[in-house]
């Protein structure tokens, strides 16, 4: 375990001498409409047929290759699977137009909804895109005209729209090989930290709305069950054929170690216990054991540390490793 000065591939955070600035994340507007009574409308995207659902309310349109919005949702899509992308074969992109009354309503509900929210919380109703793994093409069409609560228990955890890898496991396959993950607009409001293990199944105070199980860098939204038929509103379908995910998860793991300079985790605490409180060293160490068990992922680990210790000492600490490693080598000479 070691925290690189250096490279990282384009999923993990760079910790080089010169990018201590911070740094913003691709922003991707799935609409093109910025104001919240239009999700949806007919003239962002040229479709043709109806192709999934049979039922009056169950109104999908494919958007064809070239849309700009197809391409956007599968290009997406496929960066946010990391080495499975590649691999990974995006069949369709279907959008809900909300036709029929059933959806026109749920439409209205989601926005009423948001505009509750939003002044509940200063303005800010914090309105994000996130994946959720379906069982399949019937699964899709009942959610979309009966909602989630019937098939779900006190938690809906969705993958915000950048990281759909874990609901890319979670989807069912079907018999023809095909998967379906629905993308969907996600009323987040003011969110809280919420433990992987909690049986928690409402929010901890009329402060929040949601959970998240990060700030920094949250791979799950959490809406609790009152909430799940009016604060998530399926947008898109992303219909998909996917390889085995054998060996990914090691790639994956091969690929994320530093290929430069590097400073080891246990090292760099030692260092930083010289002149951090004895409760930020604890709160690392934490933070540091609970990466070795898996609990968080490298980019994370990464966050919370420079969150503690912030960017200025890093770059003092790892500096001063490296003069003295280097000092070490020439007098070995």
């Amino acid at each position: 375990m070691s925290l690189a000065l250096h490279t990282f591939p384009h999923h993990s955070l760079k910790l080089s001498l010169t990018s201590f600035l911070p740094s913003s994340m691709e922003q991707i507007t799935l609409s093109q409409h910025d104001d919240q009574d239009s999700v949806f409308s007919d003239s962002e995207s040229s479709v043709s047929g109806t192709v999934m659902g049979s039922s009056e309310d169950a109104s999908f349109v494919r958007l064809l290759q070239g849309d700009v919005l197809h391409d956007l949702i599968k290009t997406r899509f496929i960066r946010g699977l990391g080495l499975l992308g590649p691999k990974t074969e995006v069949l369709s992109v279907h959008r809900n137009t909300c036709s029929g009354v059933v959806l026109q309503a749920r439409l209205q509900s989601f926005q009423l909804h948001a505009r509750a929210v939003a002044e509940l919380r200063e303005g800010n109703a914090n309105v994000k895109y996130a994946w959720y793994g379906t069982r399949g093409e019937d699964d899709v069409n009942n959610i979309v005209s009966h909602g989630f609560a019937h098939v779900h228990g006190p938690q809906l955890l969705l993958s915000p729209d950048d990281v759909p890898l874990q609901i890319v496991r979670e989807c069912v396959v079907g018999k023809d090989g095909v998967r379906h993950a629905l993308l969907c607009r996600v009323i987040l409001g003011r969110s809280e930290l919420v433990d992987d293990d909690t049986e928690q199944c409402y929010p901890s105070s009329e402060k929040y709305d949601s959970g998240v199980d990060s700030f920094s860098a949250p791979s799950k939204y959490i809406i609790w069950s009152n909430r799940m038929n009016t604060h998530v509103l399926p947008a898109y379908v992303v219909s998909f054929r996917v390889p085995s995910f054998k060996g990914v998860e090691k790639s994956e793991e091969e690929l994320s170690r530093p290929t430069s300079p590097w400073m080891p985790f246990p090292t760099l605490i030692s260092a930083l216990s010289k002149v951090l409180a004895s409760r930020d060293i604890a709160l690392i160490s934490k933070f540091y054991r609970d990466k070795r068990e898996k609990k968080i992922s490298r980019h994370e680990l990464i966050q919370r540390v420079r969150q503690i210790a912030g960017d200025k000492l890093l770059f003092a600490v790892i500096k001063s490793f490296r003069e003295k490693k280097k000092q070490r080598f020439l007098q070995t000479r």
